[in-house]
């Protein structure tokens, strides 16, 4: 760990990250030195809306961190009069682009030790940046990184995906055993870091995962060749299991440690069925570390004081964990 300094972005400003990060600096729930990337504005204003009394510095370098209070290395993006909480703003989607651009750098540059972000709105961010479809793709284009993929871990469960933010069309074309064998490959050895002796399955595409081809042959032709390889490196990988039966025996049962799902809801539903509040996002692929809540913006409670810090304080937990782990 290069540096003892974690970062924070704050998210779109129209959404709950701001107040997340609030209501967790009042409760004294960042427990490690940290620096925001965000804006001093709508942070000042929601901090005198919701009567927190924080103190709020704005800051030029993560050098300049002071203990005690909220440092913000402030873009001067956002004034007062450009806040919508609730709505979707262009100003504040690119705003919030540019936070994980500047989070990233600084990773990079081992300025911080590793970074969590809260939610950004696709569809605010995309009117300035037509070709954002999420955190983890534009971190990995930062990175120079390829093959990058979500692991959504909770004490229940940890999956990861083959495919995450499109079509589910292009989610099955992209099934394909080279990306699978790349993801499961970036699963073992993150899994492995938290949990020793995993225990990882993998999720067949289809119902009953395919029945000997019945239903299709993406687990014949693409899915259990990887599983293969994966096990001809020594890896306890296996599968493919029918995916309306493996959740069941991963959670009750205990069985599996991480389930490796072929597309983003496969996933996504049971995770968030399990611990919609206290599940992490965690970026695979990457030479930094990154973090996220596993929740998007909220609009419709943003600005009211009524957002759980929940997901923010696991996905801090789990930045710190991995920052000092081997």
């Amino acid at each position: 760990m290069n540096s003892p300094l974690f970062g924070i972005t704050m998210g779109d400003s129209s959404g709950v990250g701001p107040e997340i990060l609030l209501l967790a600096a009042h409760a004294g729930r960042i427990p490690v030195p940290y620096v925001v990337y965000g804006d001093l504005a709508p942070l000042a204003q929601l901090n005198e809306q919701l009567n927190l009394g924080l103190t709020l510095r704005p800051i030029a370098t993560p050098a300049d961190y002071t203990p005690g209070p909220v440092n913000i290395l402030d873009a001067q993006l956002l004034q007062p009069a450009q806040l919508t909480p609730g709505k979707i703003n262009a100003q504040s989607g690119l705003a919030a682009r540019e936070y994980v651009i500047r989070a990233t750098r600084a990773a990079l540059a081992g300025d911080i030790a590793a970074f969590v972000t809260l939610p950004m709105n696709k569809e605010a961010t995309q009117l300035s940046d037509p070709h954002f479809t999420g955190h983890t793709e534009l971190i990995g284009e930062l990175c120079g990184s390829d093959d990058v993929t979500i692991m959504l871990a909770s004490p229940d469960l940890i999956v990861t995906h083959v495919s995450t933010h499109c079509s589910l069309r292009e989610a099955i074309e992209r099934c394909r055993q080279p990306r699978i064998q790349t993801i499961l490959e970036l699963t073992w050895h993150a899994v492995r870091r938290l949990k020793p002796n995993a225990r990882v399955a993998v999720a067949g595409l289809n119902p009953h995962a395919g029945e000997n081809g019945l239903f299709g042959r993406e687990e014949i032709d693409e899915i259990r060749p990887a599983v293969q390889w994966a096990q001809a490196q020594g890896w306890n990988v296996d599968g493919p299991f029918p995916p309306d039966t493996l959740f069941y025996l991963a959670v009750r049962r205990h069985k599996y440690d991480a389930i490796v799902c072929m597309y983003h809801d496969q996933g996504h539903i049971p995770s968030k069925l399990l611990d919609f509040e206290g599940g992490v996002n965690i970026a695979l692929g990457l030479p930094i570390i990154r973090t996220s809540v596993d929740h998007g913006t909220a609009f419709d409670i943003a600005w009211k004081g009524q957002a759980s810090t929940r997901s923010f304080e696991a996905a801090l937990d789990m930045a710190v964990r991995l920052a000092v782990l081997p």
